[in-house]
């Protein structure tokens, strides 16, 4: 044998797309698991030709399911970012979009079982802790992709999948404001640390002399741009707690400017290496609730909504990010739940080939 099989199911999750494995059918220590996705991802090369990945980070994502042990969840789901060319996994963030196909792929594997035509699954992002019920369309008792629901980034329309997150304050840090402020300031940059759903450092675009509505690819370009945001991140990282980040994906970065085309706020997300193509689920629920939180580089660029919940309408590269964001706002702002709506497809399953001499399997 040459080659080691793994069942998977191919999803695209939102606006990302990867692979979907049962954990049990994956090496249990960790040393191994990273070789086994970087092979399977194909990382090391620009558009991972020895493997699945489509040589963005958006298509390099992994997701991993198995039974929860958990008495409010259905499902575990454990993500994995693998880089496209430097050869490194990070275990340590979540991905929104990805656990955007949790629901489906959970009931494609077996896990959960539909209920009837609507299907609620509880599932739990190990990695950060964060508890999210996923609605799904069952009709018959089988899972239903076509639809009529579009998100900003995907072609076509969907079947709609609504997500409402809960428990995803301080999920990384532990607090709300890691740093301990509203507002810090890295290398002459005002920057709000803050850490719902995803930690992040959030910016101003004009404080980096951006007007906020860049494409990708002009942000991409923009090298000087990109070293000295990373100079800054890897400082917020520090006062966030969170060590030396050169290696992690966390915190992510994002900027912020004042709407155009009738949104809430006009916002850019970084991965944070390249420009997100459209908006992270997480950094929505981030840079909404640094949106609506007095105080933060979000003050002057928006009309603040101040009854719950509220509507934050994101303006991103592709379109918009709608985030219903249930809050309380007594002495500081305080957020009790974010819900989303995204779609997911099944594009394929089967197995996924690694060499033998990466694993033998089990």
């Amino acid at each position: 044998m040459t080659q080691t099989g793994i069942p998977f199911v191919f999803m695209r999750g939102g606006t990302s797309r990867g692979p979907y494995f049962n954990r049990a059918d994956l090496p249990e220590d960790r040393k191994t698991l990273t070789q086994v996705l970087l092979a399977a991802i194909g990382s090391g090369h620009p558009i991972n030709i020895d493997g699945i990945g489509g040589g963005v980070a958006v298509t390099t994502k992994v997701a991993m399911l198995s039974p929860s042990d958990d008495d409010w969840a259905d499902v575990d789901y454990f993500f994995a970012q693998v880089s496209v060319e430097d050869r490194l996994v990070d275990f340590k963030p979540t991905c929104g979009n990805i656990l955007s196909g949790v629901g489906p792929a959970a009931v494609e594997m077996g896990l959960v079982t539909p209920t009837g035509d609507e299907t609620e699954v509880r599932i739990r992002a190990v990695n950060t802790g964060a508890k999210v019920l996923a609605r799904l369309q069952t009709p018959g008792g089988a899972i239903r992709y076509d639809g009529d629901a579009a998100i900003a980034g995907v072609p076509g329309t969907a079947a709609p999948i609504a997500l409402n997150f809960m428990g995803v304050v301080g999920s990384s840090t532990g607090s709300f404001l890691p740093s301990g402020n509203l507002r810090d300031t890295f290398d002459g940059i005002e920057v709000t640390c803050m850490d719902v759903a995803m930690p992040m450092a959030i910016a101003r675009a004009a404080d980096f002399g951006l007007t906020g509505y860049e494409t990708v690819q002009e942000l991409d370009d923009n090298r000087d741009f990109f070293a000295r945001m990373e100079n800054v991140r890897l400082q917020a990282g520090a006062a966030m707690g969170l060590g030396d980040v050169s290696q992690s994906v966390t915190p992510k970065f994002g900027l912020l400017a004042p709407a155009r085309d009738g949104g809430t706020v006009a916002a850019r997300y970084f991965m944070p290496w390249t420009t997100h193509p459209s908006m992270a689920v997480t950094g929505s629920q981030c840079l909404a609730s640094c949106a609506l939180t007095p105080g933060t580089v979000a003050d002057g660029l928006l009309e603040r909504p101040v009854t719950s919940p509220a509507n934050v309408v994101l303006e991103h590269a592709s379109g918009t990010i709608e985030v219903l964001v249930d809050f309380d706002m007594t002495d500081e702002f305080e957020l009790n739940s974010a819900g989303l709506l995204r779609t997911a497809r099944k594009l394929a399953d089967g197995h996924l080939y690694v060499p033998a001499s990466v694993w033998k399997g089990h």
